[in-house]
């Protein structure tokens, strides 16, 4: 694979210091939308734009909350089963991990009136919108087809080499745009000069018949949580209204190993100061630290023309989110020349870096349609947008009068390019198979909202700090199935949720005249148990 670049992007990734901008990958990793709430609201699937009556509902249609008769106290526990498993061309590689979660809890209040306002609601609630706990590792081998060395290489070449070299008040990572992993690469022998300050290779070169193998890993560990302050009416029995805000917070971390062992490569020679053939292996660490707050404002519509059918609608500001980023790289490196017993081997390591930044998470558009079969059954679908491609980032940036936050033309582009909106599809039912006793079902689908050219590789994709690799996943199937029961003001919900996803990891991106670099197919697979209980009083 040879993608075809558009020069601005690659000049933009040559200018920009990687560490000093919030790539489009993070913006869309911090903002992810997944079907969480009450284990009533699971187990149908989440179709609740039209339906109401339900906690979750201020999550989503805050008219949900028209529907209510009387007041509710409910709490939602979650324990999640995860499996991971990376394929490369080595094998298969699998993880899992159980945990629990508290997701959801809130409270509903009604007052009921005279006139055509027939009642006003009110709501809080505390829900987690989101897990982004992922792992993944992989081995490949025989030797890739390209080295991240000659990715670092692609990167530095037009660069000073004397331009990576720190002294006296100068530090190439915070006193230069240079991209961060140049300086790293070249201060830890990942890339040399081939006889001018300004041309650089790595490790890797295929003239040698280099032999070798890659591995990488890959933690993260996150959450979204929003609470939310909604408020709601019943107009006539017919119109159900509703507003809210929900304020969201938001902790991400990102644990990256990668390394590589060659034989036959093309290594500095420290003591001759030539590059000659040898055995090459090194690491690349990296940590990243993502967290922010935000609010946002939703609004809803429920009408109800005759008994049996309901028409829902609602509209969800972007999150408008103030994010901290700090992280740090570190590269292990041994070099052996043929012949030579003598080994350059150390480690060198970036400062941590630690900036700010804004980000206005997607608009979201979503309507409904429910019939209500009496007290017997309820079918409900909905369907919902997602727009990824208009999220906007912003940069903090320090002038004479402070500092201040400006647009990020370039992220906001690549925004753009990688990304586009997401469909979602959501069905459920309930039947009540006994006065007491209801049984649930549901199916939630969400298309993928990267775009062509990102997921086959074939444009330039940036990511910050020191870390080039990333993963992009393909549709999110979610099967769901469920049981409530009533006892007179208390009830206890369950539901099972069987949710599966599919991408692709990458070591770093396709660049000019580069083969493919190190990949693996993800299969990420999540199975959770929902137990809600209450009171309505």
């Amino acid at each position: 694979m040879k993608p075809k670049l558009l020069s601005t992007i690659a000049l933009a990734a040559l200018a920009s210091g990687a560490a000093w901008a919030q790539s489009a990958v993070d913006a869309y990793t911090v903002t992810p939308v997944e079907l969480r709430g009450s284990a009533r609201f699971v187990g149908m699937g989440g179709a609740f734009t039209s339906l109401g009556g339900d906690i979750s509902c201020m999550t989503q249609n805050p008219a949900g909350l028209g529907l209510y008769r009387s007041s509710d106290l409910g709490l939602t526990f979650d324990i999640g089963i995860r499996s991971y498993k990376a394929a490369t061309n080595d094998g298969i590689d699998k993880h899992s991990e159980t945990r629990p979660k508290f997701d959801n809890f809130g409270y509903v209040g009604v007052s009921n009136l005279s006139g055509a306002l027939r009642s006003f609601q009110w709501g809080v609630s505390y829900n987690r919108l989101a897990v982004m706990d992922r792992l993944s590792s992989g081995y490949v081998n025989p030797a890739p087809a390209t080295s991240l060395s000659n990715y670092a290489a692609y990167l530095t070449n037009g660069v000073n080499s004397a331009d990576m070299l720190g002294g006296d008040n100068y530090d190439p990572y915070f006193d230069s745009s240079i991209n961060w992993l140049s300086t790293l690469a070249f201060k830890s022998f990942m890339i040399s000069n081939d006889g001018s300050d300004e041309s650089y290779s790595g490790l890797y070169n295929k003239n040698l018949g280099t032999y070798g193998d890659a591995l990488f890993d890959v933690r993260e560990r996150g959450y979204t949580d929003e609470y939310n302050i909604d408020f709601a009416g019943n107009v006539s029995d017919v119109v159900f209204w509703g507003l809210g805000v929900g304020i969201v917070d938001m902790q991400y971390t990102r644990e990256t190993n990668y390394s590589e062992s060659m034989e036959a490569a093309l290594v500095y020679d420290e003591p001759a100061d030539v590059l000659t053939s040898g055995n090459a292996g090194f690491n690349l660490y990296n940590y990243k630290s993502i967290g922010g707050s935000g609010a946002n404002l939703k609004f809803g519509l429920i009408v109800r023309p005759v008994e049996m059918l309901r028409i829902g609608a609602a509209i969800h500001t972007p999150t408008w989110m103030h994010l901290s980023h700090n992280g740090y790289g570190v590269v292990d490196y041994n070099y052996t020349p043929d012949g030579s017993t003598a080994t350059n081997s150390g480690n060198k390591d970036t400062p941590d870096y630690d900036y700010s930044s804004r980000l206005n998470s997607p608009w979201r558009f979503m309507i409904g349609a429910s019939v209500v079969l009496g007290s017997k059954a309820i079918l409900s679908a909905d369907y919902e947008r997602v727009a990824y491609n208009d999220m906007k980032m912003k940069y903090n940036t320090y002038g004479r009068f402070g500092s201040e936050y400006v647009e990020d033309t370039a992220g906001n582009q690549d925004i753009k390019d990688y990304y586009k909106a997401a469909n979602i599809f959501r069905i459920g039912a309930e039947y009540r198979l006994l006065p007491n006793l209801s049984l649930r079902a549901g199916y939630n689908y969400q298309s993928s909202a990267v775009g062509q050219k990102a997921m086959d590789n074939s444009i330039y994709i940036s990511t910050a700090g020191t870390d080039p690799s990333y993963a992009f996943y393909n549709d999110t199937q979610n099967i769901s199935v469920g049981l409530g029961y009533r006892y007179r003001a208390w009830y206890i919900d369950l539901a099972y949720l069987h949710t599966r996803q599919t991408g692709t990891y990458r070591a770093f991106t396709g660049f000019e005249g580069s083969p493919a670099a190190p990949s693996a197919s993800l299969t990420n697979t999540y199975n959770n148990i929902v137990i809600s209980t209450g009171i309505r009083f």
